[in-house]
């Protein structure tokens, strides 16, 4: 029996609203096995009962080893990557990727990999460019991509971002795209063909969990930079565009995502250096207030002191916190 197409769809920021307009507008018993990975961290999900309301097509939550079937829709569930085998679809809590899980790239690099031409790859409205270097590996095995017009989407940034770096198939506003996918499904795949490449296959493995550091050491070389996540050292992977990293646990970047991740962690760090800078004030005011109870009115000047000086260093340290904008690359 000829192998589906395989439909693999990223969306974050905006994109529940684009998902169930694109799902509404799939006819009955699509004829390609659907896959949809949506930015929902850990968070409880209901997209599944969302999409099955809108559209005609059936819509669940994958579960590990569930074989795909046409017509359906399998959204990835919380907190987990979802990979696509030959055969099968799974469900790993392998390292972040692009500071979430799920993510798309995953779900992009595998089908890639084990799906080859049969696959076609849509990204959505999203910030930042998580589907990027998995669209890229789709079109490498010989895939296709679309993508939704930025100017129609809710954040322009993933699409702008797989339009800059991707050789793209169609750029089409949200209406164009289920059309386009009946099309496309419709058709024989394309006759092109294509190898995944060293960096495709040992990036699946690494979500797949195995040996991490070992794929790492063959796929880049060490940023001088750590890992915001874990603290790790960082690789610069070889050949990349846009620029990524990943980290010795498997923690992956593109470098707008490790700007945003690297923000996070210094505001955290700045606001607990506030926090040691007013309990060192209470402390120096408390013991002040003991020396002039004990008739140490010196002492307690010389503390209060002290402790004022620490009130504007916390102060000038707040103004930094507020003023600055940490997350940019």
């Amino acid at each position: 029996m000829e192998q589906p197409a395989a439909v693999v769809i990223g969306a974050s920021s905006g994109g529940v609203a684009a998902l169930l307009e694109l799902v509404a507008a799939l006819p009955p018993r699509f004829g390609a096995v659907v896959l949809v990975v949506q930015h929902i961290g850990a968070n409880p999900s209901v997209l599944p009962e969302l999409m099955r309301s809108r559209g005609p097509n059936p819509a669940v939550h994958a579960r590990d080893g569930d074989v795909p079937r046409p017509g359906t829709l399998y959204v990835a569930p919380p907190d987990h990557h979802m990979l696509l085998e030959r055969d099968a679809i799974r469900l790993v809590r392998s390292a972040r990727e692009n500071h979430a899980r799920p993510a798309i790239d995953p779900l992009f690099r595998s089908a890639a990999l084990h799906w080859g031409p049969r696959v076609i790859g849509v990204i959505l409205s999203g910030q930042l460019d998580d589907g990027t270097a998995g669209l890229q590996a789709i079109k490498e095995c010989g895939g296709r991509a679309i993508v939704q017009d930025p100017g129609t989407a809710v954040e322009p940034s993933m699409p702008r971002s797989a339009l800059a770096n991707v050789a793209v198939d169609l750029c089409l506003p949200l209406a164009g795209i289920a059309p386009a996918l009946v099309r496309m499904v419709a058709a024989p795949p394309p006759d092109a063909t294509g190898t995944a490449s060293e960096l495709v296959r040992r990036e699946v493995q690494i979500n797949q969990g195995k040996e991490t550091m070992e794929n790492l050491l063959h796929l880049g070389r060490p940023s001088g930079l750590t890992c915001p996540d874990c603290g790790g050292a960082l690789f610069e992977l070889d050949g990349t565009r846009p620029v990524r990293f990943r980290c010795h646990t498997g923690h992956a970047f593109s470098a707008h995502s490790l700007a945003q991740a690297q923000g996070e962690v210094t505001e955290q760090a700045l606001r607990s250096g506030v926090r040691a800078l007013q309990e060192k004030e209470m402390l120096l005011r408390r013991l002040a207030t003991v020396s002039r109870g004990s008739g140490q009115a010196a002492q307690a000047e010389v503390g209060e002191r002290r402790a004022e000086e620490y009130r504007r260093h916390a102060s000038a340290l707040t103004r930094l916190i507020e003023e600055g904008d940490f997350g940019n690359a």
